[in-house]
């Protein structure tokens, strides 16, 4: 993708919220600002899908939603049967965390098996699979690897991160230090990728500079709760 676009944001940004509090005042919110800065998607969790797919009607605005969120440990049995539902509550793309647990072993040949069964259904329905690698938790090598296991599986997208990664792996931290997207990871993953899947950006990412930044850096998408923020600054 070609980003000599960036003057208009908004095309980019998945206007997020995925708070554990998400109220039906919280979905009224997204889809009047997605309907006002037209955001590329808005994403939220899987149990407002299907509200927000009616919501949405006669917008361009894709719905996204997670699966094995914010931990990727399940099992891949439960994690297909939340994408089946997404699927059919009306889901455009899915977010899918992947399986550190079973990445970290000496042959992680099934955290692919695992990426290729949610691609291959995702792809039956003709959606998008995003793979989140949480890229605080990996080195260098590591997230080189998990590049070319996704390309190899299928992924659509290769996704820094959920923004709920720990300083620690420290509960009480979670939300008060997130470690999130980093221009340097994004940048890498863009050499390893060349094209081949996209990238999505996610955590942290609260100002128009950084959303240009990560876009120069090489990612094709923005994950963002400040989509409003970024976006008005804009036109000031």
């Amino acid at each position: 993708m070609q980003h000599q676009d960036f003057e208009k944001l908004a095309p980019f940004i998945e206007q997020t919220n995925l708070s554990p509090l998400f109220s039906e005042k919280d979905l009224e919110n997204l889809i009047a600002e997605a309907k006002k800065y037209a955001f590329g998607g808005i994403c939220l969790s899987p149990f407002w899908v299907k509200k927000a797919k009616r919501e949405l009607q006669g917008l361009d605005t894709k719905l996204v939603t997670v699966v094995g969120f914010p931990l990727g440990f399940q099992r891949t049995e439960a994690k297909l049967k939340e994408l089946e539902i997404a699927l059919s509550d009306g889901a455009d793309e899915i977010d899918m965390v992947m399986s550190l647990t079973a990445f970290k072993i000496p042959q992680p040949q099934w955290a692919k098996v695992e990426i290729t069964r949610l691609a291959e259904r995702a792809h039956q329905a003709e959606k998008i699979l995003k793979v989140i690698v949480e890229t605080a938790y990996l080195n260098r090598e590591e997230l080189s690897l998990a590049a070319q296991i996704c390309m190899e599986a299928g992924a659509d997208f290769i996704k820094t991160s959920t923004g709920f990664a720990q300083v620690g792996f420290q509960p009480q931290d979670c939300l008060q230090n997130p470690l999130g997207a980093k221009i340097e990871d994004v940048a890498f993953l863009n050499q390893i990728i060349k094209g081949k899947i996209g990238i999505k950006a996610a955590g942290g990412i609260k100002t128009a500079a950084q959303a240009r930044a990560f876009l120069q850096a090489g990612a094709e998408r923005i994950g963002t709760s400040s989509g409003v923020a970024i976006c008005s600054a804009e036109v000031q």
